[in-house]
């Protein structure tokens, strides 16, 4: 995919699966919903989660964001990157109501909901997915049906 493909692809998705390295040297797999940010991916997650204390110890991890159903119609993006963890609650509160207006499709939240994400900032932490290197990206549409 290009670049613009790739911005595209991500923006009509809604989970991305993250891997976080356990303590025991297992991948702990978890999907979470996201938004991107200047090109990058940003999500946010429960502060005293299992995917949080192995970010801790180590911030690398892989993310996949996928689709179709059958060989010709997959397409997905696949990027190595390093985890920041935001845990000020102005910078999580913020990112929560970004995150559910876009999955609410309403800008801007009504009032009720907008407090009630602001409410979960304290218990949470905001996630930004810095690339360690470019997005492996993939699209069998474009193979014209010779595999």
């Amino acid at each position: 995919m290009s670049a613009a493909e790739l911005a595209a692809f991500l923006e009509e998705r809604r989970t991305v699966i993250v891997a976080t390295n356990g303590r025991d040297g297992w991948p702990h797999l978890m999907p979470l919903w996201y938004v991107v940010r200047e090109g990058e991916l940003w999500s946010w997650t429960y502060a005293r989660s299992q995917k949080v204390r192995n970010l801790e110890r180590d911030p690398r991890v892989t993310w996949q964001v996928e689709a179709g159903t059958s060989y010709e119609e997959l397409r997905g993006a696949m990027m190595k990157a390093r985890v920041v963890l935001h845990r000020d609650a102005e910078t999580v509160s913020a990112f929560g109501v970004e995150l559910f207006e876009r999955y609410t499709g309403t800008r801007p939240l009504p009032e009720p909901v907008a407090a009630m994400v602001r409410a979960q900032a304290p218990k949470r932490v905001a996630m930004r997915f810095v690339a360690v290197e470019p997005a492996v990206t993939w699209d069998h549409s474009k193979l014209g049906g010779t595999y």
